[in-house]
């Protein structure tokens, strides 16, 4: 009994080059997290950003009642008013008294020439010693209590400065630019200063991280390809549900980092690759594939539907010159792109069955449409 030829379609095995690529699971990590909390305490007057919104850095989030804090600066300004007055009432005091002591000393020294001359008493010249040396102590006094006033100014600048910082901590900004979470705390709520909870949290997702682990025995190879030239990582998100193709789903980036230890419980290291993300497709605690690109190399490829499963391993049924086709059993290497490499049972050039193997057995007559590209 003689079967009609059976139609199916067909593709050739071609030589190409392909990507080396590592695959993984990688979790997305934020470049930067900062938990938001206030330097003062009061109660939250207002919140000044959106939940959910992007802030740049210096943004205002949050203000704190400032009136207490205004009234301390205040309080620190006047002290340092009232320390600069008698600062200039002491530094008069001391330009008195170093007159008087250098009227003193004039005197104390023609007494004691006139004494020496026999010409004054003793005891007067003794008591305008003494007099010179009191005005000594006066200006000793005065020096010292200058010293004082002025340490006590720079205690009241020092108190100024603090009162305006802490002036400034109410209203609190953002410290970097990034994705504003969930407001923690709402106004009219008493906040207390570098409490246990944060009154926002803003992540920075542009850059944004990817971390995933690859088996150890990849780190030589890695970090050599790593050292030329930074290696291409391709981060995409499960498109199940998703309207749009893996491809558009898919960011590029880099390779950042390499960890220093090997996890010893399951023999992979962990790596980090740094993405733009400047249309925010990547987000934070967000499962994606990896994909690491480590080189290129020259390969044999079919069209990944090509390959069947059978109870011996995989096959494809290949195009005899007389248009029968025979199982061959192959050795598949990694996917990419609609494409299968092929390491071992097919060679360029060959043509094997793409689509219709159902209806095919060993030596059945096929006849192609229209014929696929490689």
């Amino acid at each position: 009994m003689t079967f009609p030829p059976t139609p199916v379609r067909i593709a050739q095995a071609a030589e190409e080059s392909v990507p080396i690529e590592l695959r993984a699971v990688g979790t997305v990590e934020p470049q930067a997290s900062v938990e938001v909390k206030s330097q003062v305490a009061g109660p939250l007057m207002s919140v000044r950003f959106t939940e959910g919104a992007n802030v740049r850095k210096d943004d205002l989030l949050f203000e704190i009642d400032s009136r207490p804090y205004r009234d301390a600066l205040r309080r620190a300004e006047a002290d340092i008013t009232r320390d600069q007055a008698q600062l200039r009432q002491a530094e008069a005091r001391l330009a008195r008294d170093q007159a008087q002591l250098r009227n003193a000393q004039a005197d104390a020294e023609r007494f004691q020439q006139l004494a020496a001359q026999g010409l004054a008493p003793r005891m007067q010249e003794a008591q305008i010693r003494t007099a010179a040396e009191v005005a000594v102590q006066a200006v000793r006094a005065d020096e010292a209590e200058i010293e004082s006033i002025r340490a006590a100014l720079e205690s009241s600048r020092a108190t100024v400065a603090r009162a305006e910082l802490e002036l400034s901590y109410c209203e609190i900004r953002s410290p970097i630019s990034g994705r504003a979470g969930n407001v923690l705390v709402h106004p009219g709520n008493l906040v207390q200063a570098n409490g246990d909870n944060p009154l926002v949290v803003i992540n920075q997702i542009s850059p944004i991280f990817a971390t995933f682990g690859v088996p150890e025995r990849y780190l030589a190879t890695i970090a050599q390809k790593n050292s030329g030239r930074k290696l291409a990582v391709r981060a995409s998100i499960d498109s199940a549900g998703s309207t749009g193709s893996a491809a558009d789903q898919s960011s590029t980036g880099t390779l950042s980092v390499i960890d220093n230890t090997v996890a010893p419980n399951t023999g992979t290291i962990r790596l980090k690759a740094v993405f733009n993300n400047a249309d925010g497709r990547l987000w934070p605690g967000q499962f994606v594939n990896v994909v690491l690109t480590l080189d290129r190399q020259t390969a044999i490829v079919i069209p990944a539907e090509s390959v069947q499963a059978g109870q011996q391993g995989s096959f494809v049924y290949v195009v005899k010159a007389d248009q029968t086709v025979e199982p061959r059993p192959v050795t598949t290497g990694q996917t990419y792109s609609g494409k299968v490499i092929i390491e071992s049972g097919i060679a360029a050039g060959e043509t094997v069955v793409t689509d219709g193997q159902s209806r095919l057995f060993p030596g059945a007559k096929i006849q192609p449409q229209s014929e696929q590209g490689s």
